[in-house]
């Protein structure tokens, strides 16, 4: 299974500043800083925000996308506004996309994709 995700950056602070945010609402904590990387830990999983090895300029992969779980449907809400008030950008608002998946989207401010979702019925 997955062991951490590495999305890429061109500013490492402003990632920093932003996945302190998203990520605190979802139990993550800051866990190291060097001049390359930036990375968060939670419930055994981490999450890095990095500057492309290769020094190019990062590029958001086209059909990448990352999932990130959320406990409740106010949960997936309430991550999903954290991101957009921290600087992130809209790619569909919370609501039920099938009978038991609820979940939003979001893009980061180096425009890498994320989905917050939760298991629920519709009828809860």
């Amino acid at each position: 299974m997955i062991g951490y995700v590495t999305v890429g950056s061109s500013d490492l602070a402003r990632a920093r500043a932003f996945y302190d945010k998203v990520l605190g609402e979802l139990g993550g904590k800051h866990l190291f800083t060097n001049d390359r990387m930036v990375g968060w830990a939670g419930n055994g999983q981490m999450f890095m925000a990095c500057t492309p090895y290769d020094k190019n300029d990062p590029q958001p992969g086209n059909g990448v996308m990352v999932a990130l779980a959320g406990s409740s449907k106010d949960h997936v809400a309430k991550v999903w506004q954290t991101a957009l008030d921290a600087g992130g950008t809209d790619e569909g608002a919370p609501g039920f996309r099938t009978d038991n998946f609820y979940g939003a989207y979001f893009r980061d401010p180096d425009g890498n994709k994320f989905a917050v979702f939760t298991m629920a019925s519709k009828d809860a």
